[in-house]
């Protein structure tokens, strides 16, 4: 990016952006155009979940049957050259069926590790809140850490490692709710509605059009695993004032003592946010946040981390109004 300034006798002076941004625009711009060779609108779910890959994050993706959730976040692996992993949680489900298990071998009289599903880069969790408990604490332990313990061996996941995870908000027949421990544990909560009427049209079209090609056959790799790496590097260093810091600090602070809201926000949140709004920035080609970024990123980041008072809650408020109501009230720096 660039910004034209007035210098010594009202000449314009052009300043560059101080990180170099162009690699990591052009990349995000190529992943944008093949998901849009399948995914017809949903615009927001694309950006975030890219941002949550930029930030190291990861998406818990939110909507009712066929609103392409999974298709989504399927496409979006695909479009990375790196080990992808698809899991549907059910009931039934048990920590060795995504773990991996110990199987005795005849030929050397030792136990070996058969590594599970969850020892891959991008997972894709269909459904996550049908797995019981003792699956979901299998799986927390590889969100929050980074690793999983099994025999009293700690596995290092290998980087870029993101849990892409899809539930639906209506049906709770055989779900079980997840703990907030765990939900603090994903960068962004996604809430994917409907399509419009002219956008509806347009996936009528782009299916018929298709006709018996496979989707997956349309999208092409964009980045590869060391590529990933290094844009989450540069996003690190996209610039933060003071001045914002104290503005996501507040943001966060208003939501512990917000008369709405029976639990706010940890720090974590904080974090999540500065991290979030640094990727929203390298997208947009500025290596500095802006208040925007911020107000942006903060709703699908405090949503699912807070917890609405029993009376809000009886009247229909969200947390997601609320959290607009706090970005209403705080001043915004200058």
């Amino acid at each position: 990016m660039e910004d034209i300034q007035k210098g010594e006798g009202n000449k314009p002076v052009e300043f560059k952006s101080r990180i170099d941004l162009n690699k990591l625009q052009n990349s995000v711009n190529r992943i944008k155009e093949e998901l849009g060779k399948v995914i017809i609108g949903q615009e927001d779910m694309i950006e975030l979940l890219i941002i949550s890959i930029l930030a190291n994050g990861h998406s818990l993706i939110e909507g009712v049957p066929g609103v392409a959730k999974t298709v989504t976040a399927k496409l979006l692996a695909k479009t990375m050259s790196v080990e992808f992993s698809r899991i549907q949680f059910t009931p039934d489900l048990m920590p060795s069926d995504i773990l991996g298990t110990s199987i005795f071998n005849v030929k050397t009289s030792e136990f070996e590790f058969k590594k599970g599903p969850l020892f891959s880069n991008i997972i894709l969790i269909d459904e996550i809140n049908r797995a019981p408990a003792k699956t979901q604490a299998a799986l927390f332990e590889a969100m929050a850490e980074q690793q999983i313990t099994i025999d009293g061996v700690a596995y290092a996941m290998q980087p870029p490692f993101l849990v892409f995870a899809t539930q639906n908000p209506i049906e709770q027949e055989g779900t079980y709710r997840l703990p907030e421990a765990q939900l603090d544990r994903f960068l962004f909560k996604i809430k994917v509605e409907y399509p419009s009427l002219e956008e509806e049209i347009r996936i009528l079209e782009n299916k018929h059009h298709q006709k018996n090609k496979d989707a997956e056959g349309l999208v092409s790799t964009v980045l590869n695993a060391q590529e990933i790496a290094t844009y989450q590097d540069i996003v690190k260093e996209i610039v933060i004032e003071d001045n914002l810091m104290r503005y996501i600090a507040g943001i966060v602070n208003n939501t512990r003592s917000n008369a709405n809201l029976y639990l706010g926000a940890s720090p974590r949140a904080s974090i999540a946010i500065m991290d979030a709004s640094k990727a929203l920035a390298a997208i947009n080609s500025r290596d500095f946040v802006t208040p925007d970024d911020i107000k942006k990123v903060a709703v699908p980041i405090i949503g699912h981390r807070v917890l609405l008072t029993p009376e809000r809650e009886m009247e229909g408020f969200t947390t997601e109004k609320v959290i607009k109501q706090i970005l209403e009230a705080i001043e915004i720096p200058r």
